[in-house]
């Protein structure tokens, strides 16, 4: 049996920050759409980044939950650190579900629809019986769960109806959420293939994860450029500046397995000034 290395189950691992460029990008997508429209509401702003924050490492904290049951080699320190993870996590759901509750009470029953389908779907990530992440859906489900609905969310909690234009804007970061896991998944495709975890690089094969890797990057670039011309923002543009990271991670998709660490932090940082730089062309590009 492939020893469990003693860290993995460490809170400040669990939590995996680097991953929280994801609700601050997508949240922030929502949020500068809104600005544009005139809705500033400073508290209502700070409970949309919190609320996101906190989905996002509820998911991160309950991850490993299904080791317990999966890998008979844990040692009961790692075992107890899974459990008190997984009930910070469900802490971070529960005050998420609360500020949730609080928008539902200032916009109505469409907010509701959105939060719990949002809920649901971060919980049905790794917990059985749905456990998508096993499933080989993770890359796809993402897109929807932790960019568009997230995103749209945002926007919502804000301004308190919907625009379908938000659903357009929030391709590329949606894009991008799916390629910061995928490179996860892409990273770990050994170890999970030793634990015949089947997530969607295990089911395709690490060759076929590479090519969905850069297709998400050129379908990033195309969606960028498109909604550039199509609304007549070419400071949305900007934010391909963020393309620099990719020679590296590309040679990183090429490394061994001992030397590929970096991809999803790489990955992550990509996201990350990407969604700076294309968030404050919505910003100040909209409000020009």
């Amino acid at each position: 049996m492939k020893n469990i290395s003693k860290d993995k189950y460490k809170f400040s691992h669990a939590l995996r920050p680097f991953s929280f460029a994801v609700a601050l990008v997508a949240c922030g997508a929502g949020v500068s759409l809104a600005w544009v429209e005139g809705w500033r509401n400073p508290a209502s702003i700070l409970l949309v980044f919190l609320g996101g924050v906190l989905l996002q490492a509820g998911v991160n904290l309950i991850n490993d939950y299904a080791d317990l049951s999966e890998k008979s080699a844990l040692k009961a320190t790692q075992a107890d650190a899974i459990k008190r993870n997984f009930q910070i996590g469900i802490g971070c759901f529960i005050v998420a579900a609360g500020i949730g509750i609080w928008f539902v009470y200032q916009i109505g029953f469409a907010f509701f629809v959105l939060c719990i389908g949002g809920l649901a779907g971060a919980l049905g990530y790794t917990l059985k019986p749905v456990n998508y992440k096993t499933r080989g859906l993770g890359v796809v489900l993402v897109f929807w769960l932790m960019g568009v609905l997230m995103v749209l969310g945002s926007y919502l909690a804000l301004t308190g109806h919907w625009n379908t234009n938000v659903i357009w804007f929030s391709i590329p970061v949606s894009l991008l959420v799916s390629l910061l896991l995928l490179s996860n998944e892409l990273r770990d495709y050994e170890a999970d293939k030793h634990a015949t975890i089947q997530t969607l690089v295990v089911r395709l094969g690490y060759q076929k994860g590479i090519l969905i890797y850069k297709a998400l990057v050129a379908a990033v670039g195309l969606s960028v450029m498109l909604l550039a011309w199509r609304f007549n923002q070419p400071w949305l543009l900007s934010g391909l500046l963020s393309f620099v990271f990719l020679p590296r991670l590309i040679d990183l998709l090429q490394a061994d397995a001992s030397e590929r660490g970096p991809l999803t932090s790489g990955s992550g940082q990509m996201l990350m000034v990407f969604g700076v730089l294309y968030n404050l062309s919505l910003l100040f590009g909209f409000s020009s």
